[in-house]
């Protein structure tokens, strides 16, 4: 069993990391391997319906109900009417315009896929970057610029620490210790936004020291604030629902996934968004979060966490020193792969070694540390392709940022977490 087990994961694993298959056709080739070669052998783990429910978790019901809002937030203009307003509550100055910027950019990603959030952003900063595009890039419009573009980069890479629906590796770590614990919306947010918070605090600081961000600047006409028309306040109404259901599970006991499923119903009932919106979503990533949950299973159920946690002495190690490690190792391979894949294995492994809820969520916020390269999130990549950035633009402050934040979740995280109820 656990030699075909480790085949399986290996063969997930390399693909993930290579990306030879789109990641979304590897989930499927997990499904396909685990029926076919662990099936004969453990069929009450890993029969075709056992290995499917994975898809049917709770994680991606909530995953699915986020991206109808941000769907919905997008077809109506809302997001266009946020970024709006952040630029007009700038005050004028560059440090606050930045500042700003990366605020509203955050908030978007908690919500939002980080991807829709900074190309938004970047549209509605757009007047002011073709100015800046005038001038030589060592000058000090092409410094701000440079600037701006970084900060909606890691904003929207560390905005999605926010809540439990702001990226895949957050609902990895639900899913993996929700037969433990169950982690609520509210428990992540008292955890997950401070420290959102605190590294955009860190990054705003570096950009403003590194770039020399100061004076003043002038908003384009086309950068206030857009409108909106009745749909698209019955869409915010909507978003305010969600966002007071999910806070108050504690209260009315309604998990937070069958509040996502309600919104979603209600966007699609009342026609807000229809087929050709259904299209938009996110199918790709909800499939490879499915594979994400299915890769835990496969850790959990065959034995292959345990056994690959039992291969090292790790309590040689210092609990301290073992899980900055860890946390490093996870935002390194994050940094050159997918987040989604990095933590679908390092947490299953992480939980052989120290069986916690706190452990999971960590090596999840381990996840959204990998920043440094062009390529390690979508956002870098983005901000990347408009021009006068180079690889050291990303990789200066984005390595600093991730040692720093990987030291900071080990010494105050397990602490912090214990706190809001994660023991």
């Amino acid at each position: 069993m656990l030699s075909r087990a480790a085949m399986v994961a290996g063969v997930v694993l390399v693909l993930w990391l290579s990306e030879l298959l789109p990641l979304y056709a590897t989930t499927m080739v997990l499904w396909v391997g685990c029926v076919l070669l662990l099936s004969p052998l453990d069929a009450g783990n890993f029969a075709l319906p056992r290995v499917l429910s994975t898809a049917a978790s709770p994680v991606m019901a909530l995953f699915f109900g986020g991206f109808a809002l941000s769907v919905a937030g997008s077809k109506y203009g809302i997001d266009g009417f946020i970024a709006g307003w952040m630029v007009r509550l700038s005050g004028g100055t560059r440090a606050g315009l930045l500042l700003t910027i990366m605020v509203g950019t955050a908030v978007l990603s908690m919500w939002m896929s980080n991807i829709a959030a900074g190309a938004m952003m970047v549209a509605t900063l757009r007047p002011l970057f073709g100015r800046a595009e005038d001038q030589s890039a060592e000058s000090d419009g092409g410094a701000f610029r440079r600037a701006l573009l970084l900060g909606v980069a890691f904003a929207a890479d560390f905005g999605g620490i926010g809540t439990p629906i702001g990226t895949g590796p957050n609902l990895i770590a639900i899913g993996a210790v929700e037969d433990r614990l169950r982690i609520t919306f509210l428990q992540w947010m008292l955890f997950g936004v401070p420290t959102a918070a605190l590294m955009i605090g860190v990054t705003f600081g570096l950009l403003v020291w590194l770039h020399g961000v100061r004076g003043r600047v002038r908003a384009a006409h086309d950068m206030e604030p857009r409108s909106l028309d009745r749909k698209g306040w019955l869409v915010v109404a909507i978003f305010c629902c969600a966002v007071a259901g999910w806070l108050t599970e504690p209260l009315h006991r309604v998990p937070a996934a069958l509040v996502a499923l309600a919104i979603a119903a209600s966007l699609f009932g009342t026609r807000l968004l229809d087929t050709s919106d259904l299209a938009k979503l996110e199918w790709d990533t909800l499939l490879l979060v499915a594979g994400g949950l299915t890769l835990g299973h496969l850790f959990d159920a065959s034995g292959l966490a345990v056994a690959t946690a039992s291969a090292v002495d790790w309590h040689a190690l210092h609990p301290t020193i073992f899980l900055f490690a860890l946390l490093l190792a996870c935002a390194f391979i994050s940094a050159i792969a997918s987040n989604t894949a990095a933590s679908a294995m390092l947490i299953q492994i992480a939980l052989g070694i120290a069986p916690s809820p706190s452990t999971a969520v960590l090596v999840a916020l381990g996840a959204s540390m990998g920043v440094p390269f062009v390529i390690s999130t979508p956002p870098n990549s983005m901000v990347y392709g408009k021009g006068g950035l180079s690889s050291r633009d990303f990789f200066v402050p984005g390595i600093g940022l991730m040692v720093l934040g990987c030291a900071v979740l080990t010494l105050a995280g397990p602490t912090v977490l214990r706190w809001v109820g994660i023991p």
